[in-house]
């Protein structure tokens, strides 16, 4: 039986499907009237991601894409304690998402598990990075990337950029989910492998002295959330927004910006120059973001952070 038989008798889907395909199914959709929710990637192009994203935005469907660590209890936390200058002037973001396991056939590491930490931090600071520089290995010899290390710089300008890292792969033992912030008045640590004991807050700090620079480790906390599975939360979150009739907290634009940066990687990988990604205003968020308000080099005083 064709499935998209079963379209016109549904008010709202769950696409999970090989992703060279989700654009034109998600689109069949969406012209039919039906809030969907679609895994990640969006699509493979940020050109179709887009053209989803304004088709959704017109109809007042709703359109959101999976992007479970978004719906993380210790991701909100962390995303709020930037926020609030709770590290002080923020340094850099770091994450890894690799271990040993069979790799996607239908896409490679970057569009599959970069993505996540592409869009979080994106969720995190409020605005998608100017541009990127990436490395990749394509060590099975398939045409996509299966090693990939991302390094994304965000703010307004080359002088003063705050840069995060991305590591993903399929071929290093073990599994790793880790997430690093880097702040000038403290750092945290959260290791979403772990249920409830996520977040490692360490008060760590350099202070310039006698002219050098001494580096003072301070307390260490570790924070406790309540467990929460993120996938079910995201597919709550739809539901509720279909019911009620509200904006999904991850919306297509979101998959857009975390599309289109995947695509500069690539492009980087391919050159090995830095890739500008265009200042363009779709999907930005009216939250104001990082750089709207604080100075992401700098901490000191006006930090309003510190315990």
């Amino acid at each position: 039986m064709d499935p998209r038989s079963l379209f016109p008798k549904i008010d709202a889907a769950v696409v999970v499907t090989p992703a060279p395909t989700y654009f034109d199914i998600y689109r069949e959709l969406l012209e039919m009237g039906k809030d969907v929710f679609v895994e990640k990637p969006i699509t493979l192009v940020s050109t179709d991601a887009k053209k989803l994203a304004e088709l959704a935005e017109r109809s007042g469907l709703v359109p959101p894409s999976g992007t479970h660590f978004r719906f993380d209890p210790a991701s909100l936390w962390l995303r709020e304690a930037i926020a609030a200058r709770r590290f002080g002037g923020l340094k850099m973001l770091r994450a890894r998402f690799s271990g040993f396991k069979r790799p996607r056939h239908d896409t490679g590491v970057t569009f599959a598990d970069s993505i996540h930490f592409i869009d979080l931090f994106n969720f995190f600071l409020g605005v998608r990075p100017q541009r990127v520089h990436a490395v990749a290995q394509d060590f099975f010899e398939r045409g996509v990337d299966d090693e990939s290390l991302l390094v994304l710089q965000y703010g307004k300008g080359t002088n003063d950029p705050m840069f995060a890292t991305i590591e993903a792969g399929y071929h290093a033992p073990g599994k790793f989910r880790e997430l690093i912030v880097v702040g000038t008045d403290s750092s945290a640590v959260c290791d979403y492998n772990v249920a409830q004991y996520k977040i490692k807050t360490f008060e760590n700090r350099h202070v310039a002295e006698n002219g050098e620079i001494r580096a003072l480790e301070g307390t260490m906390d570790q924070l406790e959330f309540p467990p929460e599975e993120p996938l079910r939360a995201e597919l709550v979150a739809f539901i509720d927004s279909i019911q009620k009739r509200t904006p999904s907290p991850v919306d297509a634009w979101a998959g857009f910006d975390a599309v289109r940066v995947v695509e500069a990687a690539q492009e980087s990988a391919q050159t090995g120059e830095w890739i500008d990604i265009a200042n363009d205003t779709a999907g930005r968020s009216a939250r104001p973001h990082w750089f709207a308000t604080a100075n992401p080099s700098r901490g000191g005083q006006d930090a309003g952070a510190t315990r």
